[in-house]
């Protein structure tokens, strides 16, 4: 018996973005085909402007395509509703952004219990699993302190932990190491390959050879075009 081959969670088929002012047309992705299986660790890698974020928004449901079609775990993302999106981004995706996007006036578990809330956990069930997350990212001890109080390798943490709460199959890191410094960013890149090893699918936007190493697969992109695994191309923007 041949072994079944892992099924695609993410299916990108000649997509384009194209943003407009007035008369003048951008084109920040230009016929992008992707296809990332379930539990891949993948690293997308490319200078500033060259069409990163808009792709991570788009594999987010944050954003859609001009043109071509997404699919998301067999489903076209074109054909859901704004709730099923709003769904499938509190339930499915876990987002783990540069700017940490917590909270101030929150602790460390009120932060983490946010997606809970929005998918209408019950109030005992929210804090213990929030509490259990912060514990997975090694921050037990650390549960009440705010924002304010805590690191910046802490408080990305915690924005790990937010991210897990939910226990998604997809991760999306969006420069996750860019604020930090060079001990946290490997204590989290450390997080991000602890949650490879658990079976999530790991998508990781940066412009640093060295964090994209640390994935399976690295695919280049520059002028909204993707290039998988050109050494050339990793080269030319070290």
């Amino acid at each position: 018996m041949t072994e079944l081959e892992p099924q695609a969670v993410i299916v990108l088929d000649k997509v384009t973005k194209i943003y407009r002012t007035g008369s003048l047309s951008v084109a920040a992705l230009r016929g992008v085909s992707l296809a990332i299986h379930s539990g891949e660790y993948v690293a997308i890698i490319g200078p500033s402007g060259s069409g990163k974020s808009t792709l991570m928004h788009i594999l987010g449901c944050l954003d859609t395509p001009s043109t071509g079609t997404y699919s998301l775990a067999g489903e076209h993302v074109a054909g859901m509703t704004e709730a099923a999106l709003a769904e499938v981004r509190n339930r499915r995706i876990g987002f783990v952004f540069q700017q940490f996007n917590l909270l101030a006036s929150m602790t460390a578990w009120q932060n983490v219990e946010l997606p809970l809330i929005y998918a209408g956990v019950g109030r005992s069930e929210r804090k213990e699993r929030a509490m259990d997350a912060l514990g997975r990212v090694g921050l037990a001890g650390r549960v009440q302190h705010r924002p304010g109080e805590l690191s910046g390798g802490q408080q990305q943490r915690v924005a790990v932990a937010r991210a897990l709460v939910t226990e998604p199959d997809l991760i999306l890191a969006d420069e996750p190491t860019g604020n930090l410094d060079s001990k946290s960013a490997r204590d989290v890149m450390g997080l991000m390959d602890e949650l490879h090893q658990s079976g999530r699918t790991l998508v990781l936007i940066t412009h640093d050879t060295g964090v994209a190493s640390a994935s399976e697969r690295i695919l280049g992109i520059r002028d909204g075009l993707l290039t998988e695994n050109d050494d050339r191309f990793l080269e030319s923007i070290r």
